[in-house]
């Protein structure tokens, strides 16, 4: 299992020079891939782009760019200019968006996400390859190729928790990202489902990037405690409730990765015991306890097997 890091605003408000930085330290820590969330603030792929052309030695990862108000033409132009930028270190994280948000914010339909997402990847794989499109589907139609010099079809992983969508991520993709998903569900569902479907449909085993909370810290209380007072909302979405629930959990606090050194090494371990095939660690806290998160991390990412 890789050891991966979350970068810009899932970790408080960056500046671009703030953002380059968590990458910087990333790579200078050994890590595998500096992963950046589509939030509210900055652009995934501008971000990526931005500070890859700076900080060489470590692959990059948009864990996810929601696809809803992003035409696939424009997705494929975006991946292939950060692969050009970066001398093709992308992995293209993307998903469906959450349901609510994607009606509430962009005032677009979340209705049938997996049939919408099928047809998403039937034009965007191909398009990423260079290919001429000629689609002309039930929600798109695409007449076009995109071409960028220099650049290759980045890894494409999906934003799967239920069952149809990791079926779909295991036949049309490379693999998966799931956030807030503890290692129980993807050991029993996640890992299984996706993998699968991958070979079903004579694909190789999937990636699993596994995202989560971690903090090394002796006040597990008090942090769980701010996790669940900053998070807890989450644990009201549909999407998240469902694998909270198959966790047995109450809330995002139950499956954050809190504790000493050795718990939180502990912790991780189980997430590669269930399959997992990078973990992407979310350091929260304050400025030591950030420090001290990655410092376990970066030893993690010397271990002699790479990793546990």
């Amino acid at each position: 299992m890789r050891i991966g890091v979350l970068v810009g605003e899932v970790r408080g408000a960056v500046t671009a020079e703030q953002f380059t930085c968590q990458v910087r330290a990333a790579a200078d820590a050994g890590l595998a891939t500096a992963w950046t969330a589509q939030a509210l603030g900055w652009d995934a792929l501008t971000a990526l782009a931005m500070a890859g052309a700076q900080v060489p030695g470590i692959a990059l990862g948009s864990s996810v760019v929601p696809v809803p108000a992003r035409h696939p033409l424009v997705l494929a132009s975006q991946a292939l200019s950060v692969q050009a930028a970066t001398g093709n270190r992308l992995t293209l994280g993307i998903g469906a968006g959450i349901a609510m948000m994607t009606g509430t914010m962009f005032g677009l339909s979340a209705e049938r996400p997996v049939a919408r997402m099928r047809e998403y990847l039937s034009v965007l794989r191909p398009l990423l390859r260079g290919e001429h499109v000629s689609h002309h589907g039930e929600m798109y139609t695409v007449e076009s190729t995109v071409h960028v010099p220099g650049a290759t079809p980045p890894p494409v992983l999906l934003a799967a928790l239920g069952p149809a969508m990791l079926r779909l991520a295991g036949e049309r993709a490379d693999g998966v990202v799931t956030w807030m998903t503890g290692p129980r569900t993807l050991a029993g569902h996640i890992v299984p489902a996706v993998t699968r479907a991958a070979h079903a449909a004579g694909r190789p085993s999937p990636r699993v990037v596994a995202e989560l909370i971690v903090c090394v810290t002796e006040d597990e209380e008090g942090v769980r405690r701010r996790i669940a007072a900053e998070f807890g909302l989450a644990g009201h979405v549909p999407e998240y409730r469902a694998v909270l629930d198959r966790e047995g959990a109450d809330g995002p606090e139950d499956v954050v990765i809190v504790g000493d050194e050795q718990a939180v090494v502990r912790q991780i371990r189980r997430l590669a015991e269930a399959g997992v095939t990078e973990f992407a660690a979310s350091p929260y806290g304050d400025a030591h306890q950030q420090e001290r998160t990655l410092a376990v991390l970066a030893d993690l990412a010397r271990s002699a097997d790479y990793l546990i």
